[in-house]
């Protein structure tokens, strides 16, 4: 009998599914600076969407922390414990100063927005199966597993998600998950490489971090990029992959991890894609999911320049605009014609991208 979560509370029907707390943003004596990472990007997803006027405070679902008993779905109580000494926290999250705070500190400034953030990826796979699709504007933690964590990744909310929808809601016994952040997502590989119930598509930059062999096992479609990728090859990949991945297996749940380290001029991703390119490779995977009527969970992951912030929320704007998310077709967003006749048009503009 799954334990009693405040997770999968039902959210109010007036709100996006789109998922997000003033908690997740990491903030404390400038020391997020010391990482590449924008550690307040989340906020600033959300001003933006506020300023075009798509959202606002109390449309927006609030974010839970998950708390030991969530984590335990997943963790073992051995690694949760190794969170409670702070060299272990600096070396997950790449701030080496972090080792010398007091771990109440390290829990209360670093742990505690990383947890919301998991509890929010946890709701959104509820509210993706309830809704047809959410967001979750933090999240993706993709290098963490049930008993390891790295690359700033400290609790493997992709795994929990799945597990808890496999654990408490009915009717969703397959899922698949697209990874397209520019690094290998080697958590999820590792909690799901014997699990026949969970089809893994991962594109990323072959050369760079994590370079996990013994994960890569659990990738049943394998997208592996060279240096300076760009747009159209990049595009017509994810457009061949995804339908491939979801031609081959149909799941009842897609989570897909929307890094924008693919982004030119990263710092860590080593890809060449333009901001419009992330922005059509969204779209891309959410027409391939509406048009097939599979719920889907998006999560932000990684992305480590200042402007990354603008570009998930245009594609977010991009997404609204073309009838890919709206509140009112929520659960019927395949049925709409606008949808319908966006889906068709999806090969004919990766065709002509192709070939130019």
């Amino acid at each position: 009998m799954p334990h009693r979560s405040d997770l999968y509370e039902d959210a109010p029907s007036a709100c996006w599914p789109i998922i997000y707390s003033p908690e997740y943003n990491i903030t404390f004596m400038g020391l997020e600076k010391l990482h590449p990472f924008d550690a307040g990007k989340w906020g600033k997803v959300i001003n933006f969407l506020k300023e075009e006027k798509l959202i606002a405070d109390d449309l927006i679902v609030q974010a839970r922390e998950a708390t030991d008993e969530d984590l335990l779905v997943v963790h073992t109580r051995r690694y949760l414990n190794k969170l409670k000494w702070s060299f272990v926290v600096a070396t997950i999250t790449e701030i080496p100063p972090v080792a010398f705070l007091p771990n109440f500190v390290v829990q209360r400034k670093v742990l505690k927005p990383l947890r919301t953030q998991t509890g929010g990826t946890i709701m959104a796979g509820k509210l993706a199966v309830d809704r047809g699709w959410a967001i979750n504007v933090g999240g993706g933690f993709h290098h963490c597993s049930s008993d390891k964590g790295g690359g700033f990744c400290a609790y493997a909310d992709i795994t929990l998600a799945i597990k808890f929808l496999f654990e408490r809601v009915q009717g969703v016994s397959k899922a698949t998950i697209i990874d397209l952040d520019a690094h290998q997502g080697n958590g999820h590989e590792r909690d799901f490489m014997d699990d026949h119930r969970v089809y893994i598509m991962d594109a990323y930059n072959r050369y760079i971090y994590p370079g996990d062999g013994f994960a890569k096992r659990a990738i049943k479609r394998k997208v592996e990029l060279e240096w300076g990728t760009e747009d159209a090859e990049y595009l017509q990949k994810v457009h061949t992959h995804v339908e491939g991945a979801l031609n081959e297996l149909k799941p009842d749940i897609i989570v897909y991890n929307a890094g924008t380290d693919i982004l030119d001029g990263d710092p860590l991703g080593g890809l060449a894609i333009s901001p419009q390119g992330i922005v059509k490779r969204d779209e891309v995977v959410f027409k391939a999911a509406r048009s097939r009527r599979i719920p889907i969970l998006m999560v932000t992951s990684g992305g480590y320049q200042k402007r990354t912030a603008r570009i998930i929320a245009d594609s977010i704007l991009n997404l609204h605009n073309l009838g890919l998310i709206d509140k009112e077709l929520v659960t019927s967003g395949a049925e709409n014609p606008k949808v319908e006749q966006m889906i068709r048009e999806t090969a004919k503009d990766l065709t002509n991208l192709s070939l130019q």
